[in-house]
């Protein structure tokens, strides 16, 4: 009977070691296979972007950098880059996402008219309150990072024409093809930023002006007065200079709104109710 060949393979009984990570000739293991991020069309993105840059830009004003922009939205810097020019575009996206009406007006027409009008009021001026508040702290911050919205050839404090940048270091061209500053403007030649303004807040107060329309009949001026009269009122809240003193709150610059400034169970002696 043949014996086997002490050096044959099968002859040997000790354990073969274990391959390692580390060892050459180791199959090299599987691959995480990596996840695209679903196709999104250019609009889609850019509003992407700018929705999660809002609240970046409201801290950190034009200081925000592309780096902190791209890891919120969870993309590639040159991602930005693919729908906005330069982050001086993208800033100028975010001012006027901040200054757009569209969300207030769409949450003042959701109000349902069979509330009190003093609920409808109510809640009109918390929606507009909201998007005061957000846009002053857009615009506070911008502003004092030294941004200028409108004309590409702004300068920051030192006098200096206001450099943007991306992790390269290196400023985006300012200027088009023709050499010369680029300008935003509509047809008339007026700003389009405030034409958009403009705009923004006759919608705003159309929408208000329908909360009144139950109540019209008993109403001392038509609707869209009134409206523009509470816009006031909302705006110069939002506003007050005199920023040590506490300031009205929303329901009882709603209660004086619709009743005026006598207490109506002890008016004074001369007080008729008003002409």
């Amino acid at each position: 009977m043949t014996q086997p060949k002490p050096n044959a393979p099968d002859a040997d009984p000790s354990p073969q070691p274990a391959r390692t990570p580390n060892d050459p000739d180791a199959a090299p293991s599987p691959q995480p296979t990596r996840r695209r991020a679903p196709s999104m069309s250019p609009e889609a993105r850019r509003a992407m972007i700018v929705h999660v840059t809002l609240p970046l830009v409201a801290e950190y004003g034009a200081a925000v950098k592309t780096s902190q922009i791209a890891a919120a939205a969870g993309i590639g810097e040159a991602t930005i880059f693919r729908v906005f020019k330069d982050k001086d575009e993208l800033l100028e996206a975010c001012i006027a996402e901040a200054l757009r009406p569209d969300n207030v007006v769409e949450a003042i027409r959701a109000i349902p008219l069979e509330i009190s009008l003093h609920e409808r009021l109510h809640e009109a001026a918390a929606a507009m309150e909201a998007h005061m508040d957000r846009m002053g702290r857009v615009l506070g911050a911008m502003h004092a990072s030294g941004f200028r919205s409108g004309p590409r050839n702004r300068s920051d404090a030192s006098g200096q024409p206001h450099q943007r940048d991306d992790t390269s270091g290196q400023p985006h061209q300012r200027d088009d093809t023709s050499g010369q500053p680029h300008q935003r403007g509509d047809a008339s030649g007026q700003p389009r930023e405030r034409g958009g303004r403009v705009a923004g807040i006759a919608a705003t107060r159309a929408a208000l002006a329908e909360l009144f329309a139950p109540e019209q009949p008993a109403l001392r001026l038509p609707a869209d007065q009134l409206a523009g009269v509470l816009l006031d009122l909302l705006f110069a809240r939002s506003r007050r200079p005199d920023a040590g003193s506490e300031p009205i709150c929303v329901a009882s610059l709603i209660e004086l709104f619709l009743h005026g400034a006598f207490d109506q169970a002890k008016p004074p002696a001369e007080f008729q109710g008003g002409a």
